[in-house]
């Protein structure tokens, strides 16, 4: 539990910048990678220790998270909220449907003939949509019941609105190469605090969280 907490802080204290971002994400999966590989020894060494069996389900979950989302057109990171539930499809493997938030401000510079060259702002909201595929690697990792490590990828569709303040007349597509498509790629792990909730860390080449798991 205290890995997973320094974990945590660590990523969130490195989003300061694009570099420091993807550092902090390669850090940071460093570090579950170890959390992943302590679990396991902890485990050998324990005969009292309960272990994951096959017969486990992680289904009918529902995740709830907040964290933070970079992209490279926007230049910075933003806050995120983030929702899914999970159902079991095969063993150690589910599908969720999810639904993603987050809204930000920037400015562009532009202007013409007609009006004055300046930075006009703007507001852009992205709402992605689509379903989450997890596989656990429990088994493989001999985790304990208190644990869970999951390797993940996203698909689905991101809504989008922009809104300019008053007297922008210019080009209102952010970015050219930026479609409807949502793509994201995860791996992450679950603490149980009690058969009903557990604490997760989400981490994406996207959007990553850290938030509330209640299970039905």
């Amino acid at each position: 539990m205290n890995m997973l907490i320094f974990v945590l802080y660590y990523f969130i204290h490195n989003l300061k910048s694009k570099n420091k971002m993807k550092k902090s994400i390669i850090t940071s999966l460093f570090l579950l990678t170890i959390l992943s590989f302590n679990i396991c020894a902890q485990e050998t060494t324990s005969p009292n220790t309960k272990t994951t069996t096959s017969s486990e389900k992680f289904g009918k979950t529902l995740n709830l998270g907040l964290g933070l989302g970079y992209y490279g057109y926007v230049g910075h990171s933003m806050p995120v909220v983030h929702a899914d539930f999970e159902f079991d499809v095969a063993k150690n493997f589910t599908l969720a449907p999810f639904i993603t938030y987050y809204s930000y401000q920037n400015n562009y510079y532009w202007g013409n003939k007609n009006y004055p060259d300046r930075y006009y702002y703007y507001r852009e909201t992205v709402i992605p949509i689509g379903v989450k595929g997890t596989y656990y690697f429990d088994q493989l990792l001999h985790a304990t019941s208190k644990w869970d490590f999951y390797g993940a990828g996203s698909l689905g569709f991101a809504i989008r609105r922009t809104t300019w303040e008053n007297g922008y007349y210019g080009e209102t597509t952010i970015n050219q190469g930026t479609g409807a498509l949502y793509l994201d790629i995860h791996i992450g792990t679950e603490y149980h605090m009690n058969n009903k909730t557990g604490l997760f860390l989400d981490l994406s080449s996207g959007v990553s969280t850290f938030g509330l798991a209640l299970h039905f």
